[in-house]
């Protein structure tokens, strides 16, 4: 089993746990970092709408808090061809990936569509490093 598939069965089965009452649709997303975890996320949504929180953000809260910093790839998983993440999360993950990483967009039969992050999100916003 590929990297790929591995994140997709983990996306797959978040997307399961997902609490979504007002939309009834389902996300989940699979992170894997540099540094070889995985951390997975699913949508939560909130009745004080928008104040939910995608999946691909759930995923990263969890990395953080699992000590990890850099992502290496995503998989990003609903029941559209193109679930593919907001605005919010575009700039979520650039904060946490290089330009080059792939964020891999599925639906429950299979990845539908491949982009990178600089697809994504070209002119998203970077803090410049501390040189000090």
């Amino acid at each position: 089993m590929s990297i790929v598939d591995e994140l997709f069965e983990k996306a797959k089965a978040a997307r399961t746990m997902a609490y979504a009452p007002y939309s009834n649709f389902l996300v989940g997303a699979a992170i894997l970092t540099t540094d070889g975890k995985v951390f997975c996320g699913c949508n939560v949504e909130n009745g004080a709408y928008p104040e939910g929180v995608c999946a691909e953000g759930g995923a990263i809260s969890a990395m953080v808090l699992g000590g990890s910093r850099k992502i290496a790839e995503v998989v990003v998983i609903g029941d559209a061809d193109n679930c593919s993440p907001c605005g919010g999360c575009r700039q979520k993950l650039s904060e946490f990936a290089g330009p080059d990483v792939k964020v891999h967009i599925a639906n429950l039969d299979g990845i539908r569509r491949t982009l990178t992050v600089a697809e994504l999100l070209p002119a998203g916003f970077v803090l410049k490093e501390d040189k000090a």
